[in-house]
């Protein structure tokens, strides 16, 4: 298979330099049947080590694994496997019904515009575009533009324009990637285009007009692309934005600008650019059908790289859409079917993965073959690492010519830069009204939903958020049908308490342990309360049971001992109480690396695939209560159930309140007000915050605030005022 691999990649870069562009996925053919005959190999025996680990999948089946990985990790490792599995093959029409396809296009459209922060779209506003200045050249002119998609976001960029040209001719949109965006005159950043220039310079010497624009991390004004990657930012997760939606934005107002160009047909618009300039063409493109022809550079690959093989540990959130509708790459490659789309890849990247980029070209090509337009598809392939080189600027122009003009000239000329960098930037000083640098900030709006007036409006409100709480941000969420698979590890007596150990299936390979204390065998006359740890609260529960209980793990020197859990087995002591124990997926006992660059990829990796780790949480406190409810766990005390938790775990147990009927109080200690703090749900901001979150919790059961003060939940206390709830609901 790798020699099939090496002689069809040679093949290729001989067929694309003798053949007409119409032949360039003849090669495909004969590599794919190699292709196939692997990948069909692979995933034998991926599924028959599927199939073994649903047979055995206890907790204990991974303890036993002699990796130096702890058991939360290999968990970790096969969870994601799983789950990026079910969405590749969920990822492609079938290739028999085009016009099922056809239908679902628009809705997959309009799925991809909410995914990037874009629905509803947003005003059209006056670009107010401005010309900062001009550079002369013998073959073409530079002017150096400037113009706000929004008011005050401003978009930078050069535009190159042919000295020798008849009429109107085709135009190139060129995306930045993210190289140079540091180099600076004094205070003033020249811009990524700076870095870029030989494409504007090279593709107007060939008689197109070429606007190259900034990204908002890497031009002439700096925002943020690496929000969750560098600076904890996983609101962004809440809020439902990503900055390729801000990109893909920009390049859609860069459109309406060449369009309004006289020097422009604006027929024939072109786009491309490398790395993330590539990302945004695929993006755009996929929105936006005034593109005609998309040359997107290194730009994609699939979940299996990004997630399974850890490239998105090399990407910033811009490659990432916010992913609802839990979609692999391909589907969004898919949108750009039926127009000239022309594949560029180089066979040894190290952060867009040559194997990925092949099986993304496999379900596109199919897709092209059930159009009847194979020649619009093609797929070139140059030698090396994750760099531009004249090769794939060859293979782009040669694509472009071919269907923005109808010719196929020899190339004689290279891609060179010709100007100095400083003097391509666009600004001597940013504006005072920028709102580039904030864009995250304001891009994705946040709901500020009123106070329902009476019980009518809050009844639809109340209906309205929980269907969106289902669609929009826990979407992921299995089926109701697994089973729970719940298995008594140990049972302990020591004094009058007695300890026994569950294991449950949460999700797929994700098994759980919960932790039952009850004073002798009395369980069925005590009340349950179903407490909920975060890593920090689990060894300060440790620090004072595992003295007693050296099962629950090693007790932390550093961890101290909270008299919060003394008095909570005390109470389990006097028989007030059962007390059963979740540390979610994750923490405690499934606890994964906790070194910071792998906890960031692990979240990141989540959010590729349509989840949050906290959203998912939620689930699993979800199913600990449905295997409390088994007769065989709590008995009659299952009944009814309090939960418990602090800080993040505390919102956690409040939004699992709302899916699951008979809790009747919970106890918040330290939550945070909003998840602008967190947890992180996909999308919540976008409709509700944690005191909506609250206030629907509060209807069905009691709760009781412990380190916060009831000026934070203002809007949760107006409501119950005003609907008259029962004064106990709402406790401090």
């Amino acid at each position: 298979m790798a020699f099939a691999v090496k002689s069809s990649i040679c093949c290729a870069r001989m067929l694309w330099s003798s053949f007409p562009i119409s032949h360039s996925l003849l090669w495909v053919k004969s590599f794919r049947e190699y292709w196939d005959d692997g990948i069909r190999a692979a995933r034998a025996v991926r599924v028959g080590l599927a199939g073994l680990l649903c047979l055995l999948h206890p907790i204990a089946l991974f303890a036993a694994n002699s990796s130096k990985e702890s058991l939360g990790d290999r968990m970790l490792a096969e969870y994601f496997r799983q789950e990026v599995d079910r969405l590749h093959a969920d990822a492609g029409p079938d290739p028999a019904k085009l016009g099922d396809w056809t239908i679902q296009r628009a809705g997959l459209r309009a799925q991809l515009q909410e995914m990037l922060g874009l629905s509803p779209w947003p005003e059209r506003t006056p670009l107010h575009a401005v010309v900062t200045g001009r550079i002369d050249h013998a073959e073409i002119t530079v002017e150096k533009v400037q113009f706000q998609s929004l008011p005050g976001l401003y978009v930078t960029g050069d535009l190159y324009l042919p000295k020798h040209r008849a009429g109107r001719v085709p135009a190139i949109l060129y995306a930045c990637g993210h190289a140079g965006g540091s180099k600076t005159q004094g205070h003033v950043p020249f811009g990524a285009k700076s870095v870029y220039q030989y494409h504007g310079a090279w593709l107007a010497q060939n008689g197109y007009v070429c606007l190259i624009i900034d990204t908002i991390e890497n031009g002439d004004i700096q925002g943020v692309h690496r929000g969750t990657k560098w600076y904890d930012m996983w609101w962004w997760n809440s809020r439902g934005y990503t900055p390729i939606g801000v990109e893909a934005w920009n390049a859609m107002r860069a459109l309406d600008y060449l369009q309004s160009r006289p020097e422009v047909d604006s027929d024939k618009l072109g786009m491309t650019g490398r790395s993330g300039g590539g990302v945004a063409t695929w993006y755009t493109a996929a929105l936006d059908d005034r593109i005609k022809v998309a040359v997107p550079v290194a730009g994609i690959t699939d979940l299996r790289n990004h997630v399974l093989d850890k490239c998105i540990s090399n990407h910033c959130d811009c490659v990432y859409m916010v992913n609802t509708y839990r979609w692999d790459f391909s589907r969004l490659a898919m949108l750009l079917a039926p127009r000239p789309l022309l594949m560029v890849a180089t066979d040894r990247d190290q952060i867009f993965l040559f194997d990925g980029v092949l099986r993304i070209h496999a379900s596109v090509a199919n897709l092209y073959r059930l159009y009847g337009e194979v020649e619009n598809f093609g797929l070139s392939i140059g030698p090396g690492q994750h760099h531009d080189s004249q090769v794939l600027q060859v293979a782009g122009l040669r694509w472009f010519n071919h269907f923005l003009k109808g010719i196929d000239p020899v190339i004689e000329n290279g891609a060179k830069s010709l100007f100095e960098p400083k003097d391509l930037a666009v600004f001597a000083t940013p504006p005072k009204d920028e709102r580039t640098s904030t864009v995250h900030e304001y891009f994705v709006p946040t709901a500020s939903p009123a106070v329902p007036a009476n019980s009518r409006e809050w009844s639809e409100q109340r209906q309205s958020w929980l269907t969106r709480l289902r669609k929009e941000s826990f979407a992921a969420w299995p089926s109701r049908d697994e089973a729970l698979d719940l298995r008594l590890v140990s049972r302990e007596m020591k004094g009058d308490l007695t300890l026994e150990q569950w294991e449950f299936s949460a999700q797929g390979v994700i098994r759980l342990p919960l932790y039952v204390f009850t004073r002798g065998q009395a369980r069925a006359k005590a009340k349950a309360r179903l407490h909920i740890f975060d890593e920090l609260a689990w060894k300060e529960f440790v620090a004072i049971a595992a003295p007693t209980w050296p099962g629950l793990g090693t007790n932390d020197s550093a961890a101290s001992a909270s008299s919060h859990y003394r008095a909570l087995l005390d109470r389990v002591s006097r028989g007030e109480i059962t007390l059963a124990c979740l540390p979610p997926r994750g923490i405690g006992p499934t606890l994964w690396a906790a070194d910071k660059r792998e906890r960031v990829n692990t979240l990141r990796s989540f959010m590729a695939i349509g989840q949050t780790l906290e959203g998912m949480r939620v689930w699993d406190i979800r199913r600990a209560v449905e295997a409390l409810r088994q007769t065989e766990v709590l008995g009659a005390a299952a009944s009814e159930l309090e939960l418990s938790g602090e800080r993040f775990q505390a919102i956690n147990g409040l939004y699992a309140s709302l899916f699951v009927a008979g809790i009747s109080s919970i106890e918040l200690i330290a939550p945070p007000t909003s998840h602008r703090e967190g947890p992180d749900y996909l999308n919540v901001l976008r409709f509700m915050d944690v005191p909506q979150a609250a206030a629907l919790a509060a209807e069905r059961s009691r709760l009781k605030f412990i380190g916060t003060r009831p000026g934070n939940w203002i809007w949760t206390t107006d409501l119950a005022q005003r609907l008259s709830w029962p004064a106990d609901r709402l406790q401090w």
